[in-house]
C-alpha cells in the first residue's frame, strides 16, 4: 500500500511561472546555468544552481552556497514572484513533448516507505552528491527538486486524474525554450484529494526512475530533523517532493558512451577484437539501433552495427542481460579498459536528446575516439531490475522530458 500526501505547495504566481520553471540543477554545469541567468535573471536556478549567482572562484559546496541558496528563495516570496497555498493540496502537472504526453501527480511520498523499500530503487547513490542535497535541504528548509517516481499503471488513476484536469482551469500552462509544454493543475477540494489519496492506496509499490540522490537526502535529513521532533510524526520532513507517472506513459531515451582512446590499440586491431564478441556490419538505415542488444559505433568518421553474439550474455540475467552490460562485459572493459564507469575519466556519456550527429561530432573533433549509441533501456528492464532487488549500471537511462523545477516546491521549514 503506497501513502501519499497533499502539502501547500510553493509555486510561482502564474505570471512569472515560465520564467521562473527551470530545468534540474543536474543536467547543467555552473558555467551553463551562468549563461541562463544572464538571459533570465528570474530563472529558479538562482536558488538550485545558486553558485551560479556568486563570484566565479565559489567553491560550489561551500556554506555559502547554500546560504545564497536560502536568500534566493526568500527573494522570490518577499518580491511576490511566489506564493505558498494555504491550504494543503495535491497538482496534476502535465508535460508534452512533440507526441510524447505524460502526466503525473504531485505529492508528498513517504520517507519510510522509501526505507522499507515500498518506493523501490534501482541506482546507487554517491556520498558527496547526497551530501550537497542534504545541505540545500537544510539550508533551504525546502525540497526544491523533485524525485521522479513511476508505478505500474491503473486505469481507474488515470480516468480520474484525467476527469480532474477535464473539470479545472490549468493554473500554468506555457512551452518551454526547448518545446516542451507545460500545464499545472491545482486540486484542491477535500473530497477529490481523499479519492486521490484513496486511489493511491491501491498501488503496491513505486519506483524511482530519476532522483536516487534527492530521495537519499530526504531520508537522510528526516532523520537528523526527526531527533528533536516538534510535532509528531507528521512532520512535513518525513516526506519528499514527488511527481508520479503511470509506468505506461514514460519515455526512456538512449544514454549514450563516448571513450577518449583505443587503450593502446590500432583501429585493425580494435575491430578485430570487437568482432569476437559482435557481428560488426555496415549501417543501411541509419545510425540508431533498431532492437535490444544491438549498438551503434561511430569510429572514424563512420557508423558501424554491432550485435551481440549467442553466448555473449545469459538472457535470464536481469542485469547481464541489460544492453549496458553487454557493452560494459564484452567491450568496454576487457577491450577498452574502462573497469569502472562511474570513476574512470576516459569515458563520458551523452543523453539520447542530444541526438547521435551530437554524439558524432564529439568524435569528430578530436575529443574522444569512438562512440556508442544504446538502444534504450525499457521500463519493463528497469521495473525487473528494481523488483528484484538488483542495481543497474551506471547511465543506463534517460528520462525525457525532465521536470521543471519551482514547478511546486516543497517547504519543511518549522512553521511547516
Amino acid at each position: 500500500m503506497t501513502q501519499i500526501r497533499p502539502f501547500c505547495g510553493l509555486r510561482p504566481v502564474p505570471e512569472y511561472a515560465a520564467e521562473i520553471a527551470a530545468l534540474p540543477y543536474d543536467v547543467m554545469d555552473t558555467e551553463e546555468a551562468r549563461q541562463i541567468l544572464n538571459k533570465n535573471p528570474l530563472s529558479f536556478l538562482r536558488v538550485t544552481k545558486s553558485e551560479a549567482t556568486m563570484s566565479d572562484c565559489i567553491d560550489p559546496h561551500s556554506q555559502a552556497v547554500y546560504k545564497m541558496a536560502k536568500t534566493n528563495l526568500d527573494r522570490y516570496l518577499s518580491d511576490g514572484q511566489m506564493k505558498k497555498d494555504t491550504t494543503p493540496c495535491y497538482y496534476i502537472y502535465r508535460q508534452q513533448m512533440g507526441q510524447h504526453i505524460q502526466i503525473g501527480l504531485v505529492a508528498a511520498a513517504s520517507v519510510e516507505e522509501y526505507r522499507e523499500n515500498i518506493i523501490k530503487k534501482h541506482e546507487l547513490t554517491r556520498h558527496d552528491k547526497e551530501q550537497d542535497r542534504v545541505n540545500h535541504i537544510l539550508a533551504t528548509e525546502a525540497q526544491t527538486g523533485a524525485v521522479f517516481l513511476t508505478y505500474k499503471g491503473k486505469p481507474e488513476i488515470n480516468t480520474y486524474v484525467l476527469s480532474l484536469m477535464g473539470a479545472k482551469k490549468p493554473v500554468y500552462d506555457f512551452t518551454s525554450e526547448d518545446g516542451v509544454q507545460h500545464t499545472l493543475y491545482v486540486v484542491e477540494n477535500l473530497m477529490e484529494i481523499a479519492e486521490l489519496t484513496r486511489l493511491f492506496e491501491d498501488v503496491p509499490v513505486m519506483y524511482i526512475a530519476d532522483g536516487h540522490h534527492r530521495s537519499a537526502a530526504a531520508m537522510r535529513v528526516a532523520d537528523e530533523l526527526g531527533k528533536t521532533p516538534r510535532h509528531g510524526s507528521n512532520e512535513e520532513y518525513s516526506t519528499f517532493l514527488a511527481v508520479i507517472f503511470p509506468d505506461n506513459m514514460m519515455q526512456i531515451m538512449d544514454y549514450n558512451r563516448l571513450v577518449k582512446d583505443l587503450n593502446g590499440l590500432s583501429m585493425e586491431e580494435f575491430l578485430s577484437r570487437v568482432g569476437e564478441k559482435f557481428e560488426i556490419s555496415e549501417l543501411e538505415n541509419g545510425p540508431k539501433p533498431e532492437a535490444r542488444h544491438q549498438f551503434s559505433m561511430y569510429l572514424t568518421g563512420k557508423w558501424r552495427r554491432l550485435t551481440a553474439k549467442e553466448g555473449t550474455f545469459a538472457a535470464d540475467d536481469v542485469i547481464g542481460s541489460l544492453d549496458v552490460s553487454i557493452l560494459q562485459d564484452n567491450l568496454l572493459a576487457p577491450l577498452l579498459g574502462i573497469k569502472d564507469p562511474r570513476t574512470d575519466e576516459r569515458i563520458n556519456f551523452m543523453g539520447g536528446i542530444r541526438g547521435l550527429d551530437a554524439l558524432a561530432a564529439k568524435v569528430d573533433a578530436g575529443a574522444y575516439s569512438v562512440a556508442f549509441a544504446m538502444y534504450p533501456t525499457s521500463m519493463e528492464e528497469l521495473i525487473k531490475v528494481a523488483d528484484a532487488g538488483k542495481i543497474m549500471p551506471p547511465k543506463s537511462t534517460w528520462f525525457e522530458p525532465k521536470l521543471r523545477d519551482a514547478m511546486v516546491v516543497h517547504l519543511i521549514g518549522e512553521d511547516e
